[in-house]
C-alpha cells in the first residue's frame, strides 16, 4: 500500500497516511479538526539502482548500436531514383 502525504490548508500541519489507492482521503486535519486537508505531490519512495536500467547496460563492449527497426531502415535511407524525363512533343504530327 502506498504512503500518501497530506497538508492542512488551515494550520499547515503535514502528515503521512498509509492507505489503499481506493480509500478516501482524510476529511479533517488531525491537529486542528478543520476540513481543509489536501493531498500533496511528493517524490516516490523507490529508486532504480544497479545494472539493467540504461540502454547500454545489457550490451557487450564490442556491440554497436543496432537499428531496432531491422533492415527496413537501410532501404529507407537510400536516395530515391530520379524520375524518367517526360517525352517531348514537337508539334510535328
Amino acid at each position: 500500500m502506498p504512503i500518501y502525504e497530506f497538508e492542512c490548508s488551515s494550520c499547515g500541519h503535514r502528515f503521512d497516511r498509509l492507505q489503499k489507492m481506493s480509500d478516501p482521503d482524510p476529511a479533517v486535519c488531525p491537529a486542528c479538526d478543520v476540513a481543509e486537508v489536501k493531498r500533496r505531490v511528493s517524490a516516490p519512495g523507490f529508486r532504480l539502482a544497479g545494472s539493467g536500467w540504461y540502454e547500454t547496460d545489457f550490451k557487450k563492449d564490442g556491440d554497436k548500436k543496432r537499428n531496432l527497426a531491422g533492415d527496413s531502415g537501410a532501404a529507407a535511407s537510400a536516395p530515391a531514383p530520379a524520375p524518367a524525363p517526360a517525352p517531348s512533343s514537337s508539334g510535328d504530327s
